[in-house]
């Protein structure tokens, strides 16, 4: 009998939904100076890159933005506001389960830092379900380069077709379709399992 294949999950927006806008509000609430901007990141997105490709710790993140914004807060209670932000999909999370039952090995492959991550092994049991992680702080690339994507087949020890990729970005998704990954574009936990049943798999 032919090996089930692989299935990879993206983590934010197809298993769990976030808004940074949660975070903003609270940091906002507790600072001197914050920016007019509505988006209190807006002006940190190099500071955030460098941060969820492992060049920085949360402790420059931190600094940073508490030096721009006055925030009068703890690093503790920076890091809480900063990572909770996240709801789960629960669809997904089910459909997880379902290939795990049926016997498909699953990884997640996700551009994030540790804060987040922390949170999220700690408050969503279904995160403990996995064969395997690739997340981007730990091996310092983020999708969709390609030392990333080698990172996953390496730890997978699978390649091409054998591996199915779900992600809700299409550039993430073209960077697995060019090495043979069968790839999945997440819309709709709908759609996800329509496509899994139109490549073959049982769900």
């Amino acid at each position: 009998m032919e090996p089930k294949p692989v299935i990879i999950f993206d983590l934010g927006k197809v298993l769990v939904d976030f808004d940074y806008s949660i975070a903003a509000q609270k940091i906002r609430a507790r600072s001197a100076n914050p920016p007019a901007e509505a988006d209190l990141f807006t002006p940190f997105t190099a500071l955030l890159v460098d941060y969820e490709t492992g060049l920085i710790t949360r402790n420059r993140v931190f600094a940073a933005i508490r030096d721009a914004v006055g925030f009068q807060g703890s690093p503790a209670e920076f890091g809480d506001y900063f990572a909770k932000i996240f709801t789960p999909i629960p669809p997904m999370i089910e459909l997880h389960a379902t290939l795990r039952r049926a016997g498909h090995r699953t990884y997640i492959f996700s551009n994030t830092n540790d804060l987040a991550i922390e949170h999220v092994r700690q408050d969503f049991p279904f995160f403990q379900h996995f064969d395997g992680y690739i997340l981007s702080y730990e091996v310092k690339a983020m999708k969709p380069a390609p030392p990333i994507y080698e990172a996953m087949e390496q730890m997978s020890g699978a390649q091409g077709a054998d591996l199915i990729y779900i992600d809700d970005r299409a550039e993430n998704v073209a960077g697995g379709a060019v090495r043979g990954w069968r790839t999945i574009l997440h819309e709709t936990p709908e759609k996800t399992l329509a496509a899994l049943r139109s490549l073959g798999v049982s769900v």
